[in-house]
């Protein structure tokens, strides 16, 4: 097996932004998110995010595509919300999303911000590097 580790920080939105994920199942979703991303061959450090939009801080394996890799995740946990949850919505994510690469020094750093997400939000302390969705917007 080749050795590799690739450092990577998603980010993405609901669709329309509208504040879907409620606290109840929160961390159901942030597990299935992890155990789809361990599925495709994916490290996972840290799953987070609130109502309105996920982190996810991983190393992804070079032989998947990042597109790839990030639309199966989302297209997984987005169906179980819609099948596997008894929920009144329609669920879905936003078409785009965001990933930076980061060293390996990084990667404490990331993952607390990825874990600690709704008191950045609400103390302001949000960090524009990761939290862009999609060119020229950001997570505020």
């Amino acid at each position: 097996m080749p050795y590799w580790r690739l450092f990577y920080h998603f980010v993405w939105g609901t669709k329309n932004r509208e504040p879907l994920i409620a606290p109840e199942w929160e961390n159901s979703l942030h597990n299935v998110i992890a155990a789809k991303a361990t599925e495709l061959g994916a490290f996972v450090d840290a799953v987070g995010g609130i109502e309105d939009h996920g982190h996810l801080v991983v190393s992804v394996p070079p032989k998947i595509a990042l597109s790839t890799f990030i639309g199966q995740v989302k297209g997984n946990s987005s169906h179980f919300v819609n099948h596997g949850l008894d929920v009144d919505i329609h669920f879905a994510w936003q078409a785009e999303y965001g990933v930076v690469s980061f060293g390996a020094k990084m990667l404490d750093m990331v993952v607390r911000y990825a874990k600690n997400q709704r008191q950045h939000h609400s103390e302001g302390t949000a960090m524009a590097m990761l939290e862009r969705d999609c060119v020229g917007e950001m997570r505020g």
